[in-house]
């Protein structure tokens, strides 16, 4: 496959010299295939109520160009999101490209499609699958929504998930219709494995992406009521499987207060955006685009550090990678005999921190999933 994928971008790909060499660790991709979607949920901008840009679907023939590119710069796991990314006409044909292509590949989905796509979607190497949720409550999640039934579809979708092998995740967004006392046991009847949680946004995103709402009052949080919920998702780990690591919810929660924040992103170095029109971005929130994919081989790495938000995809990663990132960068150092740039690179600040979590995270992947515990 290697080989076949070498010979693809000889052909069909102009290189130009890298900027400098990546660093070995691989990294990730999260990938809006499209702008369109069929919910109207209050505080996302890719509601179908609040569109009003035409409708953008990535090009299936671009992005396979792409793919080449992508993997140059070590990017080995992706997500396909949106919008909706089951509305995109080739969307089975993006899981599989990617995944021949030697990606990881997940998809972060409302559900209402899922059924009509996963064993598709499963036969050409999908990986994992997440699903949005927004209350505890299934007709509050449904109604938010804009989807009657849409639980009901999401049951039927997770069952045959699991049938297949695949893990099954729910990612709640914390806002007002979230009661974390009565969540477990509703993701459980839903039929999920484990949950992400991620942060409200109400500031406009910089780049192409809508997942922000200025006006939603589901999200107009006060800081000390982020913090009761931070705290509330804590405590949650001892009921149902809570993925976010302890440390990247503690950096949120620094980011909150107006603290220190230990650990800098690592978007634009080992966290990227890639947008319909393919152009690629350090993260969603940044002002500018780094360019277009087909000049990433040129474009060097983000490095400068950056604390400015709380998405919790970015936060997450950051978390576990930045000591990661340190000891790989120490030991490139090495290799060409920089001693000093080595020692430098040990003593950023927030790596002890950050191999803590990444040694933690490592436990948690190995140990087995604990099992909903009601009334715990």
């Amino acid at each position: 496959m290697d080989s076949d994928l070498d010979a693809f971008t000889q052909n069909t790909v102009r290189h130009v010299p890298r900027v400098a060499p990546p660093n070995v660790l691989p990294a990730v991709c999260d990938v809006s295939v499209t702008n369109v979607c069929n919910a109207a949920c209050d505080f996302c901008g890719f509601s179908r109520d609040k569109m009003t840009a035409p409708r953008r679907y990535i090009d299936l023939s671009e992005f396979i160009r792409a793919l080449p590119i992508l993997k140059a710069r070590r990017i080995r796991y992706m997500t396909f999101q949106g919008g909706e990314p089951l509305v995109h006409p080739n969307i089975n044909s993006l899981v599989a490209e990617a995944a021949n292509a030697g990606m990881v590949i997940g998809i972060i989905t409302n559900g209402w499609f899922l059924t009509r796509h996963i064993e598709a979607m499963a036969e050409g190497g999908l990986r994992r699958v997440t699903i949005s949720i927004d209350s505890s409550d299934p007709e509050k999640h449904d109604a938010n929504r804009g989807l009657d039934g849409l639980c009901e579809r999401i049951k039927e979708g997770t069952a045959r998930t699991r049938a297949l092998g695949i893990p099954i995740w729910a990612s709640v967004t914390v806002n007002r219709l979230v009661d974390y006392d009565a969540l477990p046991a509703t993701l459980q009847k839903l039929g999920f494995e484990a949950v992400c949680f991620s942060f409200p946004r109400r500031k406009r995103c910089g780049s192409t992406s809508l997942v922000f709402d200025e006006q939603s009052t589901l999200i107009n949080f006060e800081a000390a009521e982020l913090i009761a919920a931070l705290e509330a998702i804590d405590r949650m780990r001892s009921k149902f499987p809570v993925l976010n690591p302890t440390a990247a919810v503690a950096e949120v929660e620094r980011f909150v207060r107006g603290e220190e924040q230990r650990v800098p992103c690592v978007g634009g170095r080992k966290y990227f955006y890639l947008d319909w029109n393919l152009d690629i971005w350090r993260c969603e929130a940044w002002s500018e685009p780094m360019g277009s994919v087909f000049e990433l081989d040129a474009i060097p790495d983000q490095r400068e550090p950056c604390f400015d938000c709380m998405m919790a995809c970015y936060r997450d990663a950051s978390a576990v990678m930045h000591g990661a990132l340190a000891v790989t960068d120490a030991v490139g150092a090495l290799a060409h005999g920089k001693l000093r740039e080595a020692s430098n690179a040990l003593r950023r600040p927030g790596v002890t921190f950050s191999l803590g979590a990444l040694a933690a995270a490592e436990i948690l992947r190995l140990a087995p999933l604990p099992k909903f515990r009601a009334g715990a």
